[in-house]
């Protein structure tokens, strides 16, 4: 799992492109990105499958701020990226949210 952050000259904006591993996937038929950047919406942003099995999507943000975010497998398990910037707790039963700073 990585996540890619290209800044952009032109405008405070970063391309981040999200990536979780085909061993990360285990096995699901679909992968959504859900964040504070699209409401925690579940379908707001799926990722594609890549050749290697593993799943990615980009999103642009506005640079300096940090953003919360989890994927959703097959619309029902939610987990965390190994590779985040850090983790906060999310206020739901323990569980933790993945972090990206840009």
């Amino acid at each position: 799992m990585a996540v890619a952050k290209q800044f952009l000259k032109s405008k405070p904006i970063a391309k981040v492109t999200f990536e979780l591993s085909a061993e990360a996937v285990n096995g699901a038929k679909s992968v959504a990105l859900a964040g504070e950047f699209n409401g925690w919406d579940i379908s707001a942003q799926a990722l594609k499958k890549q050749k290697d099995g593993s799943y990615k999507t980009t999103v642009e943000l506005p640079v300096g701020s940090e953003y919360q975010f989890r994927y959703v497998l097959d619309g029902t398990t939610w987990t965390n990226d190994w590779a985040a910037d850090k983790y906060v707790a999310s206020g739901v039963a323990g569980e933790e949210n993945s972090v990206v700073v840009l």
